[in-house]
């Protein structure tokens, strides 16, 4: 190879690493993200996923593109965030249910708990005890009561099996001693039409499906399961002031990115949405939805990491004692 070509191939391999650089250099973010959104578009976490996405935008200056991924409980969509680049171009949103249950529930081709690195806790909602409006029991320590004088004669309507409302059941049926019959639908929809018409008897269920319903006078609310009572039916007792404290269950929302996501990203993405949730429109937004944001010291990280172990160690021996799996 003679002196020329030498250094033509120096020069262009020079270009090219210089080229190579300057992308690299790139501020984050440079172009669109993605959110994966492990259900169909029009539920609650899709709606919730637009609603951060637009807002977060104006803190990041790129758009966040709403991609759903729908199929086995959410793992699907889950999966397919955590075997994504680790380049905070990949965002996963979930729930409870999609970021701890179908840990319990499914043989994962992933580590649900490790493949994900944290950004934020995002909002929560309580269950509500609700009964078909004939129940004959007043309150909540009458319901129990009514549930013991009657093993497995009341049916108690679930939006599916393994899923917030059917473990928290369990976990009623634990913590009580009452024993009643599940009745699994395809969402919570078909239950709480059930529920109106009399022909289930029970439901505990996040709370927002049912407040037309508790106006109306259609259902019987018994009990939130969280420490204070909501905004949307400040009427309804708390569990703590209904004779059986500490029963607290909540669908919790979060966001996480794959694992290994350098950390100057995650601390970028997690400035973002806690901004965003500060921010008094999507807070309003949030209320209308039924959600309350979640509190600040919540907001981290390590608070979501955390929390999704401590929600893991709660759920899945509930799961396993029951056999349940995944369908």
């Amino acid at each position: 190879m003679d002196n020329r070509t030498l250094r033509s191939l120096l020069a262009a391999l020079a270009c090219c690493l210089g080229t190579i650089g300057a992308a690299s250099s790139q501020p984050y973010p440079s172009h669109p993200m993605t959110m994966i959104v492990p259900f169909p578009a029009g539920g609650a976490t899709d709606t919730l996923a637009r609603l951060l996405g637009e807002r977060m935008r104006a803190s990041l200056g790129q758009p966040i593109v709403i991609e759903n991924v729908a199929g086995a409980a959410g793992s699907i969509g889950v999966g397919r965030a955590a075997r994504a680049a680790p380049d905070g171009y990949t965002l996963s949103i979930g729930t409870l249910t999609t970021h701890v249950l179908t840990g319990g529930l499914y043989a994962l081709s992933f580590d649900l708990l490790n493949d994900l690195e944290p950004i934020a806790q995002l909002a929560a909602e309580p269950l509500l005890i609700v009964g078909r409006k004939e129940m004959p029991a007043k309150d909540l320590k009458e319901l129990i009561a009514y549930l013991k004088a009657n093993p497995d004669k009341v049916s108690v309507g679930i939006a599916g099996v393994g899923a917030t409302g059917h473990l928290t059941g369990i976990a009623f049926q634990r913590e009580t001693g009452a024993s009643f019959q599940f009745v699994p639908y395809r969402g919570n929809g078909p239950a709480m039409q059930d529920l109106a018409a009399g022909q289930i008897d029970l439901m505990i269920e996040p709370s927002s499906n049912f407040p037309p319903l508790v106006q109306s006078g259609n259902v019987k609310p018994y009990a939130v399961t969280a420490k204070a009572r909501i905004a949307s039916m400040p009427n309804v007792p708390t569990v703590d002031e209904t004779g059986l404290p500490g029963f607290y269950s909540s669908l919790w929302y979060g966001l996480w990115v794959p694992k290994d996501t350098p950390g100057e990203i995650a601390a970028k993405l997690n400035a973002a949405v806690v901004e965003t949730l500060a921010d008094p429109a999507v807070k309003k937004r949030f209320d209308e939805l039924g959600l309350g944001v979640a509190e600040r010291t919540q907001q981290t990280p390590d608070a979501l990491r955390a929390f999704q172990k401590a929600e893991a160690d709660r759920w899945w021996p509930i799961i396993k004692a029951a056999n349940l799996r995944g369908q």
